[in-house]
C-alpha cells in the first residue's frame, strides 16, 4: 500500500484515456517522451526515496563508534571505494569488490551522487516534460475547442454534419494563418530530440563519465568468464563501500576509525541507470528518424497528400468517376493548403472518425473551390 500511494502522483501520466476525452494535440513520438520517459524517471524518483523497500539507504558496522553517529557522518560525508587490482582473489586479497586496503591515497574513488539521484531523476522528469507543457501553453486548447462536440460518436449523423460544417467554416476563415501555430509544434518536436541528448551527456557528467559505456560494459561483463570479471554496476553504484571517521582520543591525539557502509540503495540505482542508457539510446534513435520523417513531410506535399488520403481512407478502387472527384478534392487541397494548414488538417485526423473527417475533407474542398 505504501508503494502504491507514493505511485498515485504520477498516474495522471500513465492513465489509459478513451477517444474523445480531449483532443490530441502531438504525435506518439511526442508522448513517448512527455509520458513514457517523464513517467520513468518521476517512479524511479519515488523508488529510491522509498525507504521501506531496502531498509536504511546506508548501514555501516565500525568498532567503537555509535551506529546512528556513523551512519549519518558517512551519509553526508560520503565513502569511497578502492579500485579493484588485477589478479586479487575475492575472499583472500580483498573483501569485496572496492572495498580493501588503501595504499595510496589518491587511488581511492569518492562516492557523493547517491545522494542527488533522487533531484537528478526528478529533474529528468521535468525536463522530459517540459517540450509539452511549452507546445500545450503555445497551443491554448485551441484542437480542444474547434473539436469540442466532434470527437469520439457521441451526436447523431445530422447533428455531426452540422458542427463539420461549422469546423469547416472555422478552418476556411483561418486559412493560411496557422505557420506560426505548425513551427511552435515543430520547434517542441526538436526539443524533444535536444533533450535527450542533453541529458545523455548530463548524466554522464553527473556519474564521473562513466555513463557513456556504462550499458556497454555491463553487456561486456554479462559475457565474461566469472573468475575474471568486474561488475561495472558495482563499479558505478557500489554496494559496499569505506569510510574514515576521525575523533580525539582520551589524550588529544586524532584517532581513525575505519568503517564499512553498506549502501542498500544502490541496487535500485544501478538497474535505473542500465535501463535508462538503453531506453535514451532507442528514443534519440527513434526521435532522430521520426525528425526525419517531418522534415520529408514538409519538403514532399505528395507525402502530404498520402497522409489525409489514408487518415480519410479515402478508396483508390472505387469507380472511375468517384475516384476522379476524390482527386479533384485533393488536388484542390494541394493548390491551396500551406504548411501550417496542413498541420491542422492532420491533428484535426486524429481527432475525428474517419467518416467525419471525410466529410470534412469534402466539404472543405468544396469550399475552397467555391471561394477561388
Amino acid at each position: 500500500m505504501a508503494v502504491m500511494g507514493l505511485l498515485m502522483p504520477v498516474a495522471g501520466l500513465i492513465k489509459v484515456r478513451y477517444r474523445g476525452a480531449k483532443a490530441d494535440i502531438d504525435s506518439p513520438f511526442f508522448k513517448l517522451h512527455y509520458r513514457t520517459s517523464a513517467t520513468f524517471c518521476f517512479i524511479s524518483c519515488l523508488l529510491v526515496t522509498a525507504n521501506d523497500l531496502i531498509g536504511s539507504t546506508i548501514d555501516c558496522i565500525s568498532g567503537t563508534i555509535p551506529g546512528n553517529v556513523l551512519n549519518t557522518y558517512c551519509w553526508i560525508m560520503s565513502t569511497f571505494s578502492v579500485p579493484s587490482k588485477p589478479g586479487g582473489v575475492h575472499g583472500e586479497d580483498y573483501a569485496y569488490q572496492g572495498v580493501e586496503p588503501l595504499g595510496d591515497p589518491n587511488d581511492r574513488v569518492i562516492h557523493a551522487y547517491y545522494q542527488w539521484v533522487p533531484f537528478v531523476l526528478f529533474f529528468q522528469g521535468l525536463l522530459f516534460y517540459f517540450p509539452h507543457w511549452l507546445w500545450k501553453t503555445f497551443e491554448d486548447r485551441k484542437l480542444d475547442k474547434i473539436t469540442s462536440g466532434l470527437r469520439g460518436r457521441t451526436l447523431s449523423l445530422d447533428e455531426r454534419k452540422d458542427q463539420c460544417s461549422i469546423l469547416v467554416k472555422y478552418v476556411t476563415e483561418t486559412f493560411h494563418m496557422h505557420n506560426f501555430y505548425a513551427f511552435k509544434y515543430f520547434i517542441c518536436d526538436i526539443l524533444n530530440f535536444i533533450n535527450v541528448i542533453v541529458q545523455i551527456y548530463m548524466i554522464n557528467a553527473f556519474l564521473g563519465g562513466v555513463f557513456m559505456a556504462y550499458g556497454s560494459d555491463v553487456l561486456y561483463w554479462s559475457e565474461s568468464a566469472s573468475e575474471t570479471r568486474t561488475d561495472p554496476m558495482i563499479d558505478v553504484f557500489p554496494r559496499i563501500t569505506k569510510c574514515n571517521f576521525y575523533k580525539y582520543g582520551p589524550s588529544g591525539t586524532i584517532e581513525r576509525h575505519d568503517a564499512m557502509c553498506v549502501l542498500a540503495l544502490n541496487i535500485i540505482n544501478e538497474k535505473i541507470y542500465v535501463f535508462l542508457w538503453f531506453w535514451y539510446i532507442i528514443l534519440a534513435v527513434m526521435t532522430s528518424l521520426y525528425l526525419l520523417y517531418v522534415l520529408a513531410v514538409v519538403a514532399v506535399p505528395s507525402m502530404r497528400r498520402v497522409m489525409v488520403e489514408r487518415n480519410a481512407k479515402f478508396d483508390i478502387k472505387l469507380n472511375r468517376d468517384k475516384a476522379l472527384k476524390q482527386k479533384e478534392k485533393m488536388d484542390i487541397l494541394m493548390r491551396k493548403a500551406q504548411m501550417g494548414d496542413w498541420f491542422v488538417i492532420f491533428l484535426l485526423s486524429k481527432n475525428l472518425d474517419s467518416i467525419l473527417f471525410k466529410e470534412f475533407i469534402v466539404q472543405l474542398a468544396d469550399k475552397l473551390k467555391t471561394d477561388a
